[in-house]
């Protein structure tokens, strides 16, 4: 990855942002050998200008950052570093060093689904999901069925909880059947934002 680390005295700010809920975790700033250390270690890395070293982000509270991507901008003198946070990423104990909390409720819709894909992957005994997959296509249908049913008779003679919790189960249920055909809620997204005007 070539960068301009001359402009700012062998170093280039580095944006991490959070891989999941998209969040700005914090900023720092990074000088070749840091940059090398974080592609190497996989975990982010520092060139702290008060301590004068490398300084990898959770050395000390375990709380690393867990690299996702590195990518430059166009000038070639930023990162963006997608990263995991292990724990709270400011030494105050926030979630940001801005202090943001860390959520993003619609970041886990993607969490689920990955969650269902690795148990249609690994079928672990004992599990719905598992029970689900082995039920084959047209039980997972019918219960997307069921479930739309139930939320409509909610919707319209229920309670709003009810209407919340049988909503839910619809959309589990039809994440489970996207993912049994090798499709992802995010092709749906895709379909919708094509559609949208």
């Amino acid at each position: 990855m070539q960068l301009d680390f001359d402009k700012m005295g062998g170093l280039v700010p580095a944006i991490i942002q959070d891989d999941v809920t998209q969040k700005v975790l914090m900023l720092g700033f990074m000088n070749e050998e840091a940059l090398r250390k974080t592609l190497e270690t996989g975990r982010v890395t520092f060139f702290s200008r008060t301590k004068g070293r490398l300084w990898t982000k959770g050395e000390e509270s375990g709380h690393f950052l867990l690299v996702k991507s590195v990518q430059k901008d166009c000038d070639n003198d930023t990162l963006l570093v997608k990263a995991t946070p292990c724990g709270p990423v400011c030494h105050t104990g926030a979630d940001t060093c801005f202090g943001e909390t860390n959520s993003n409720d619609m970041a886990f819709i993607t969490y689920l689904q990955d969650f269902i894909e690795r148990r249609k992957t690994e079928m672990p005994e004992g599990s719905y999901t598992t029970l689900l997959f082995n039920s084959g296509i047209n039980r997972m249908a019918q219960k997307v069925g069921e479930e739309a049913v139930e939320t409509v008779i909610e919707a319209t003679n229920g309670s709003d909880d009810r209407l919340i919790y049988e909503a839910s189960d619809l959309l589990y249920h039809l994440i489970v059947l996207l993912t049994s055909k090798g499709y992802r809620i995010e092709d749906l997204a895709r379909e919708l934002k094509k559609r949208h005007k």
